[in-house]
């Protein structure tokens, strides 16, 4: 694999974005899934980009939770890489893989595509539905892609998801303490920060960065604390997540029903104009 200096440069900046005392911090992350979403947010001078498993996979036609094939989520986040000059993380949602040596192969081909980060979950999916992951096979699966980007020797931004707030697993009495010690066995075996999706109480998120020793990232929508207010709370980063690929579907689907039922179409009226959509797209924005 040859290593851009371009590559090296992005991941020491990724990095950097996350301390609590840069001018951008908390590091705002309005998730992307395709390149034209993501030369759109790039363009609203965000610092850095972040993928969703959820819209990548619904772009592709295909559900979230480990059913996209592993090859066509890669190829899409190389376009996403190709399409800005800006650190790309990818969520790459369990690692697209049974066992350690899968997901090390997987951070391999994410590097290799010029992305700079991660995002692994902590969810094993089951037929019967998900369970939490044993922390000490989490921890392998989180070590092997540490041990992949060293090989590869890039700084992979890696951000280890605990999912028991967002999943409602165990009981809420014991929840914060067991994802405290997720979180501690995960930055040992080489986590770069923290990602605790399903919190939006202050009081939990204050707990959850005053204990972790290491960036926290907290996922957002209506009716969370603002981003400053996050900031305030030790927040590091907040990330939207798939809301936005949420609410740009919603677009589809009342446009939709509006021409078939009714036959207008102010479903649509608050569109970006054609020729400044397009010209971003090939590069005279």
């Amino acid at each position: 694999m040859t290593i851009k200096t371009s590559q090296l440069e992005l991941a020491t900046r990724f990095h950097a974005l996350h301390d609590r005392g840069s001018a951008t911090a908390p590091l705002a992350l309005a998730n992307v899934w395709d390149g034209a979403s993501a030369r759109i947010v790039a363009a609203s001078g965000a610092p850095a980009l972040a993928t969703t498993s959820a819209g990548v996979a619904w772009g592709l036609g295909d559900g979230d939770g480990d059913h996209v094939e592993r090859d066509l989520a890669l190829a899409l986040l190389s376009r996403v890489v190709a399409a800005v000059d800006l650190p790309v993380t990818a969520d790459i949602e369990s690692g697209f893989g049974a066992t350690a040596a899968d997901v090390a192969d997987t951070v391999s081909r994410v590097l290799e595509t010029g992305a700079v980060g991660v995002n692994i979950e902590d969810t094993l999916r089951k037929p019967e539905g998900g369970v939490p992951r044993p922390v000490a096979e989490q921890a392998e699966r989180l070590g092997a892609a540490r041990a992949a980007a060293e090989r590869a020797g890039i700084a992979l931004y890696l951000n280890a998801r605990v999912d028991l707030y967002l999943r409602n697993f165990g009981e809420e009495s014991g929840r914060l303490a067991a994802t405290l010690d997720r979180a501690r066995a995960y930055l040992d075996a080489g986590a770069s920060g923290i990602f605790v999706p399903g919190v939006a109480d202050p009081d939990t998120i204050a707990e959850l960065t005053a204990a972790i020793d290491a960036p926290v990232n907290i996922l957002v929508g209506p009716g969370s604390p603002s981003v400053a207010e996050l900031g305030k709370l030790g927040v590091a980063r907040v990330s939207l997540g798939s809301a936005v690929a949420e609410a740009a579907y919603a677009v589809v689907a009342r446009a939709a029903r509006e021409l078939l039922e009714s036959g207008t179409y102010d479903s649509v009226r608050e569109a970006l104009e054609f020729g400044e959509l397009n010209s971003l797209m090939i590069g005279e924005a």
